[in-house]
Formats: structure tokens, C-alpha cells, sequence
């Protein structure tokens, strides 16, 4: 399964690449990029495009990775917090047990 996985996996990016590719020779034209205080020398379409969506994708990244550190610390606590109650009740049920004897 984990064959099977890698395949589609490497299928996936060569097929994203080859958009890419053939993305990057229908858009030759040279354009430049005005951002509101600076204007970026002229450079193909096919370059701003794919460099907008690769930021984008990078800053995705980077948000997500955030978020899952974060949910991890506190899946981390719960299951600090989990094992003291275990502790406690196991504790609870030996002195229990001796009383009763």
C-alpha cells in the first residue's frame, strides 16, 4: 500500500511539473510587476504566476505546520493530564483494596 502511495505520489508532482512546463512556454511575454511602491523589472508572465502560487503554497505550509505544532502541545498535555488521573485511580484502587482487606 505504501508502494502504491509513493506512486501516486510521484505521478502527482510529475504531472504537476509538466503543467508547470508547458504552462511556462505558452506564457512568454515579459511583464512587469507594479506593486503599489516599487515596480519589479520585466520577467514572464509564467514566472509571476508560478512564483505567486509557490509563495503561496510555502506560506500554506508554514501556517498549517503552526497550527500542528500547536495542536500537538496540547494532545501532548491531554495525555500528560490523562496519565496523572491514571495514576490517581490506580492509587485509589490499591488503597481500595487494602482497607477492604
Amino acid at each position: 500500500m505504501k508502494l502504491f502511495r509513493n506512486l501516486i505520489s510521484i505521478a502527482l508532482v510529475l504531472a504537476f511539473a509538466a503543467v508547470g512546463v508547458l504552462f511556462a512556454l505558452q506564457n512568454k511575454e515579459l511583464v512587469p510587476l507594479d506593486m503599489l511602491f516599487y515596480t519589479f523589472e520585466p520577467h514572464s508572465l509564467a514566472l509571476w504566476v508560478l512564483g505567486a502560487f509557490a509563495i503561496g503554497g510555502l506560506l500554506g505550509l508554514l501556517l498549517s505546520s503552526g497550527m500542528i505544532v500547536r495542536q500537538r502541545t496540547s494532545l501532548a498535555s491531554a495525555n500528560r493530564q490523562l496519565a496523572k488521573a491514571r495514576a490517581e485511580v490506580d492509587k485509589l484502587r490499591t488503597a481500595g483494596l487494602k482497607d477492604g482487606e
